[in-house]
């Protein structure tokens, strides 16, 4: 697999792209004694200041000590095992995308992805095709710029009513299942064309919220909005 950012996934040792690495086993840290329900957790680490290749570490939790979710696996080990485990989180309920990463094989969000659902050992990653800062936390900067790029606020030219721009509940109806996207970048880092493009093609994401700001019927920039896509 190749990098989408292949041209500059290698600018500083502090960005490595973890699909084009070739991984080397790390740290085994064993089962907490006396655990009844220990499962392996093998996760993705790279840290820029070892100036060393990417590893793959592996903990086992007691589930039984943990929470149902992913990032609660997580919390317990950087708690409980290993203070210098490094990812994002903020909200932990699926809302904000912070702790989106590979699962299981699968871009999701760490928050909302139980553990039950995995059998085996849960192999965590972050997300693919991005250069890496360190661990489980990728550099979306290009992805936020080319979301800002597309200018996602209300453009208009009419007078700035009294009191809130006025819409219908039919045209509201027509924002549904576009502004619900929270930016976590799942499907962007998991589309193929962007893998390729990603320096060209906007990927799913930004172009759902441009075809977003297109369809609000508020908006009066639609042909500018067009021109610039």
């Amino acid at each position: 697999m190749k990098s989408a950012n292949r041209g500059r996934g290698h600018e500083s040792s502090s960005a490595e792209c973890w699909a084009a690495e070739k991984l080397q086993e790390g740290k085994i840290w064993p089962a907490p004694e006396g655990a009844r329900r220990a499962k392996a957790f093998e996760i993705y680490r790279f840290d820029p200041d070892r100036h060393e290749g990417p590893r793959i570490d592996t903990y086992h939790v007691d589930l039984d000590e943990c929470g149902p979710m992913v990032l609660d696996a997580l919390f317990f080990i950087k708690n409980r095992i290993d203070s210098t485990l490094v990812f994002r989180r903020s909200c932990g309920e699926g809302v904000c995308g912070s702790c989106s990463m590979n699962i299981d094989g699968t871009n999701t969000i760490a928050c909302t992805k139980p553990i039950s659902d995995i059998k085996g050992a849960v192999r965590i990653y972050p997300l693919p095709h991005l250069p890496v800062i360190k661990d489980l936390v990728p550099d979306m900067t290009d992805f936020f710029a080319q979301y800002a790029s597309i200018e996602p606020w209300l453009k208009t030219k009419s007078p700035t009513p009294e009191k809130e721009w006025r819409q219908s509940p039919e045209e509201r109806h027509q924002l549904d299942g576009l502004y619900e996207c929270i930016l976590c970048a799942c499907c962007t880092t998991g589309c193929p064309s962007y893998w390729w493009n990603g320096t060209r093609f906007l990927g799913p994401a930004t172009l759902l919220h441009a075809h977003r700001w297109i369809l609000d019927s508020r908006d009066e920039a639609t042909g500018e909005r067009r021109a610039r896509l």
